[in-house]
């Protein structure tokens, strides 16, 4: 029911910045609680950051606080992760994912997802 695009994804230097955007088509979109998620090769799929409806409450994983970003518009119905401070370990193909009330920091609470999006930190 609902779709999610990804872009912004690319190869940049470690310490370099990166935004990804994730829009959404559908009705509800600002009731959606909006993850990210990456997967590199060979590993699962880890949760990186979540926000609520209205933006108000964010949540993230231990490896990217301090570095990353998530936020919203509600009215472009888009999701953005904004990347800082890059480091090689980053380097994974990164998902949008959207979810009901329950979303959580497990991929499995999600309904919809993305494409990905694949961002690449040389070091």
């Amino acid at each position: 029911q609902v779709q999610l695009v990804e872009s912004g994804g690319g190869l940049v230097q470690a310490g370099d910045s990166l935004r990804l955007s994730c829009v959404a088509s559908g009705d509800g979109f600002p009731f959606l609680i909006m993850g990210w998620f990456r997967q590199a090769p060979g590993k699962e799929r880890e949760f990186v950051a979540r926000l609520t409806g209205r933006g108000t409450y964010k949540y993230y994983a231990d490896s990217v606080k301090g570095r990353f970003t998530i936020s919203r518009d509600n009215a472009k119905n888009t999701v953005f992760l904004q990347m800082d401070s890059l480091k090689a370990e980053d380097t994974a193909v990164y998902y949008c994912a959207a979810a009901g009330s329950t979303g959580s920091s497990s991929p499995e609470s999600y309904m919809y997802w993305g494409q990905g999006t694949q961002v690449t930190v040389s070091s």
